[in-house]
């Protein structure tokens, strides 16, 4: 697993720090001579939690391993590195990178719904998050092209991070929420949407604010700082604390409050480790 392989090489993964691992067969860590991994705490709030019956759970599990392929889901904060990251491992490997497709939720026949939920969210909510659920769907299972796909965010930070907070907020009414809650159990229980790992590039509220007024994105000039916190805390709660919602993977923490050059200098230092793990993988699931 790659967790498992990370634990090895942890003296060449500077900044990088394992939360927690998803479910792990021990038998082969303990074959493979490594450290059996402890499973995330289970969370606190289990509104929405995991959905599905054990035994789709195996079926998807078992088409996944006859696959023998890795996803792997960058995860953080608006304007916390992501695309910097992607932009790197599209350049300098043979890694499948599927950025998020924000071209599509500015401009849906002609609509901009990214633009009117940012300009109105109790409004526009809903509109908005019912079509990054369908295009995440449709991000999780198109056909993969390499071994190893890297995908900017994912379905469960699309419902467990910018869902919740339009809800927490009091922006997104509680029947809108339920009806987005009942299609994303949906998919969880029918569609196979797993994740093999996910990074999450933890920055402060702050510096996603200095980036974001930088980058100077239209649709994002009216983002305040407190909504960056608000969206922080989340991404904390979920992937730090684990206490809000089940976390579908191990995650990996990189601490990316450091100047965006620096960052890629450590892409750069990491990117042949980082590359043979999926090799490891594929020998642990034999």
């Amino acid at each position: 697993m790659w967790v498992a392989q990370l634990l090895r090489h942890r003296p060449w993964l500077a900044g990088w720090h394992l939360r927690g691992a998803g479910p792990a067969s021990g038998a082969c860590l303990r074959k493979a001579g490594l450290p059996e991994l402890r499973p995330p705490a289970p969370p606190r709030d289990q509104r929405c939690g995991m959905a599905g019956s054990s035994q789709n759970a195996f079926y998807k599990h078992l088409a996944k391993k006859e696959e023998g392929k890795t996803v792997i889901c960058i995860e953080g904060n608006i304007a916390s590195g992501k695309t910097t990251c992607l932009e790197y491992f599209a350049k300098n490997t043979g890694i499948e990178v599927l950025p998020e497709p924000v071209s599509k939720w500015r401009n849906v026949r002609g609509h901009n719904p990214l633009g009117l939920m940012y300009q109105d969210a109790t409004r526009w909510g809903l509109t908005l998050q019912t079509y990054v659920q369908l295009t995440m769907l449709e991000q999780h299972t198109r056909p993969m092209i390499s071994p190893i796909r890297m995908m900017e965010r994912s379905i469960y930070s699309a419902k467990y991070i910018f869902v919740e907070n339009l809800y927490r907020s009091g922006k997104m009414p509680e029947v809108d929420y339920v009806i987005l809650t009942e299609w994303f159990d949906w998919i969880l229980k029918n569609m196979n949407v797993s994740v093999d790992l996910i990074v999450y590039l933890q920055t402060s509220p702050g510096m996603c604010y200095q980036r974001l007024k930088r980058r100077c994105r239209e649709e994002e000039k009216v983002i305040p700082l407190e909504y960056l916190e608000a969206i922080h805390q989340l991404y904390e709660d979920w992937l730090i604390k684990q206490t809000l919602f089940k976390v579908p993977s191990p995650v990996l923490v990189l601490q990316a409050d450091h100047d965006l050059q620096e960052m890629m200098e450590k892409y750069k230092e990491n990117q042949d480790q980082i590359l043979m793990l999926d090799h490891t993988q594929r020998h642990l699931k034999d």
